[in-house]
């Protein structure tokens, strides 16, 4: 997905919040705006948003001097989201469906999403997700290529949303590869948060290579890309991997919530919707 003029302003707040989370001062913030402003005067709008993401936040790491600055806090989420682990294993094992509940919970996780708000209540959102209906609906066309599958590559989104990922791995009983950043950026799940949060015990985590917040491949390793390129079925979480792989060729299902008005006109949607969009799967 192209860059959008409605994204430009979207960057500086991220900046902004950013700053505010981490307590950098007003000098530093202002540096920070300045620096952006420069970039997006070089950025392409063929460009998609993760590609600058990837240089915001690099930037937001140089002036805190922190390698992972939001770690405490997706430290905190993970936390929460482990407390709830077993109510929500106990809630899929007497839903009608379990393949579909599993799913809803996981969009569920997608709330968490510093770049958009750091005030989420995981449980609220849990609930509330379960009760929705989706707003772009493919699982018929995911169940029918998840029989006819060996293996899945998993594209993982943010820390606590990754627990939530290994309850529908774990109800997806197939073996999965889990793709993490290779650095830490915003809140998204790296290595080691996914080792925190079990995702070892149910798949084979490996790096993309790339610290931007989405799947962006031209940053990805050539050990990556190589995995990736051989994957036949593949599920994409959250808003950064829908910008950065929609318009891939590869059969991709997206488990989402769309939060921005972005991407709600690409995929012409509402501002809360639960979306499970799949690509060239016919």
């Amino acid at each position: 997905m192209k860059t959008y003029l409605d994204c430009i302003p979207c960057f500086f707040k991220q900046a902004i919040r950013a700053a505010k989370i981490l307590n950098i001062d007003e000098l530093k913030t202002k540096k920070l705006l300045d620096e952006l402003g420069l970039l997006i005067n070089q950025m392409p709008l063929e460009s998609t948003p993760p590609e600058l993401g990837r240089i915001i936040y690099g930037k937001i790491r140089d002036l805190t001097g922190n390698p992972d600055p939001y770690k405490n806090l997706k430290q905190k989420d993970i936390k929460e989201a482990l407390r709830l682990y077993p109510n929500i294993k106990e809630l899929i094992s007497r839903s009608v469906d379990p393949l579909m509940t599993a799913i809803k919970v996981a969009i569920a996780g997608n709330s968490i999403d510093f770049a958009i708000d750091t005030d989420c209540d995981i449980e609220d959102e849990l609930n509330k997700t379960l009760k929705q209906q989706f707003a772009i609906n493919n699982f018929g066309q995911f169940k029918y290529y998840l029989n006819n599958t060996y293996e899945i590559l998993y594209i993982g989104d943010n820390a606590g949303e990754s627990v939530f990922d290994k309850i529908l791995i774990e109800q997806l009983n197939k073996p999965t590869i889990y793709v993490v950043r290779e650095i830490p950026v915003i809140n998204d799940v790296t290595y080691q948060d996914a080792i925190d949060s079990g995702l070892g015990d149910v798949a084979t985590i490996v790096s993309s290579g790339s610290d931007a917040p989405g799947l962006v491949l031209k940053t990805c390793s050539n050990e990556f890309l190589k995995i990736y390129e051989n994957s036949k079925f593949i599920i994409s979480k959250g808003q950064g991997n829908y910008e950065a792989l929609s318009d891939e060729k590869k059969n991709i299902f997206f488990l989402l919530k769309a939060k921005c008005p972005v991407i709600v006109r690409d995929l012409d949607v509402s501002v809360g919707d639960i979306i499970f969009k799949g690509i060239n799967a016919e």
